[in-house]
């Protein structure tokens, strides 16, 4: 059985789709690191550079792997794919 991997949110303090991100995250019962990018410039870059120049907010890491924003994780969850790649599998 694979650990469950580490799943980061970069987001800021008022953001629709960040609250949406987050809703569906949690729906899932999987717990997540959420760092609000608006309250630290460091972790803003950080940000810039781990997702490929994205600016936008939220934007979502599952391990190793970029999902994106709020509309690619909800995707990979129509298409029945966020569990199995939330589950490590």
């Amino acid at each position: 059985m694979t650990d469950a991997p580490d799943i980061v949110m970069y987001s800021s303090g008022w953001c629709g789709y960040c609250a949406r991100a987050r809703a569906l995250l949690e729906s899932k019962g999987v717990s997540f690191r959420e760092i609000k990018v608006d309250e630290d410039m460091t972790e803003r870059q950080a940000m810039v550079s781990r997702s490929g120049g994205r600016r936008t907010v939220p934007q979502i890491f599952i391990g190793d792997r970029h999902v994106g924003g709020f509309d690619d994780l909800y995707a990979l969850d129509k298409a029945g794919e966020l569990d199995t790649l939330l589950s490590g599998a």
